[in-house]
């Protein structure tokens, strides 16, 4: 089936309109008509080919709501009229330690991501969520409370599991104590999910003017990071610290606010650490430095059923497709509160 989508067609190229193919229904495949995607900062990366491997044309888009169209022959679990969602991942090896564990975004033999992938059983590359549909194994596909509005929903798929990940596997509850470095896409996703959790929560940040949004997303409090007494004063505080800054920093400065036995867990970075972590801090507290990657599917659903519970959404401004480029631009700008969503019904 063809379909509507963008595509970025070199990495120095805008994305423009592109007709892309959808496979016929596998058995156990769904067919979902896309209502809205949001717009993740991967997204940009790897039109512009940031990361080196990308395979051109690639349509972006892995933060997927709509409505189930199809499902294949032996499809139980979903029927036409769904609201579902589709996020990062749409297969994986399904028998490695990882995927045994429900954690099938550390699967050991290669996940296949929802764009810019290899498909494991017809070796087509994977085109996401900037397009009209998507076909999607049926293990890949979540459902979506419809009490959720569903363009709020759509970042749930990305950012809202990438926070709510190490939220759950640090075990935060009532009573722990967490900080949230970094005020966009995905930190505003982490207060709202730390405070439903019953944390105390703090954002760091180094803009003063980002207090009051802070608070009304869930921060208890508001450390600003390049104030030397407020950092002294929040000293082994913190049981866990989300660090969510997409771009290299020093994170020296954090640890020792960490208490002992803490940890601070690095979701929006990948690449090397500069300034040099000085291990001193780690060694004296039994502090730790992580990482962590989205979420396996079984996570992924968990947390839409919570924020069903909770009325949790992502703060977003939705824009229409031919606004993708601009969308962008303002993105490396952070000229967004907090998350771009494409209308799908623009494509049309």
């Amino acid at each position: 089936m063809t379909v509507n989508a963008y595509a970025a067609t070199a990495a120095d190229a805008d994305l423009t309109p592109f007709a892309i193919d959808r496979r016929a229904l596998r058995p156990d495949d769904v067919a979902i008509d896309i209502d809205f995607c949001g717009v993740c900062h991967s997204d940009l990366h790897t039109a512009r080919n940031d990361w080196g491997h990308t395979t051109y044309p690639v349509v972006p888009g892995h933060e997927i709501i709509g409505r189930v169209r199809a499902v294949g022959a032996d499809v139980t679990g979903f029927k036409t009229g769904d609201l579902v969602g589709v996020g990062c991942l749409v297969d994986s090896c399904q028998h490695c330690a990882a995927c045994d564990h429900d954690e099938e975004q550390y699967c050991l033999n290669g996940w296949t991501g929802t764009y810019g992938s290899v498909d494991k059983v017809d070796g087509t590359i994977t085109h996401g969520g900037y397009a009209q549909s998507i076909v999607v194994n049926d293990k890949f596909v979540l459902r979506v409370p419809e009490t959720l509005d569903p363009a709020g929903a759509a970042p749930l798929l990305c950012a809202g599991i990438t926070t709510w990940s190490p939220l759950r596997h640090w075990n935060v509850g009532k009573g722990s104590k967490v900080a949230v470095v970094g005020l966009g896409g995905l930190g505003h996703m982490a207060l709202k999910l730390a405070n439903a959790l019953g944390a105390e929560v703090t954002l760091f940040s180094r803009s003063p003017s980002k207090v009051e949004d802070a608070k009304r997303l869930g921060a208890h409090k508001v450390v600003i990071s390049t104030d030397a007494d407020a950092m002294a004063e929040v000293s082994n505080e913190f049981d866990l610290i989300i660090d969510t800054v997409p771009y290299v920093h020093d994170i020296n400065p954090y640890m020792p606010t960490l208490a002992y036995n803490g940890t601070l867990v690095l979701v929006g970075y990948l690449g090397p650490i500069d300034p040099v972590l000085n291990s001193v801090m780690m060694v004296l507290g039994r502090r730790s430095v992580a990482g962590s990657l989205i979420g396996g599917i079984k996570e992924t659903q968990e947390m839409l059923e919570f924020c069903g519970a909770h009325g949790i959404t992502s703060d977003v401004e939705v824009i229409r497709i031919e606004e993708i480029n601009a969308a962008y631009e303002r993105m490396l700008k952070s000229d967004v509160k907090y998350r771009f969503v494409i209308d799908n019904s623009t494509l049309a």
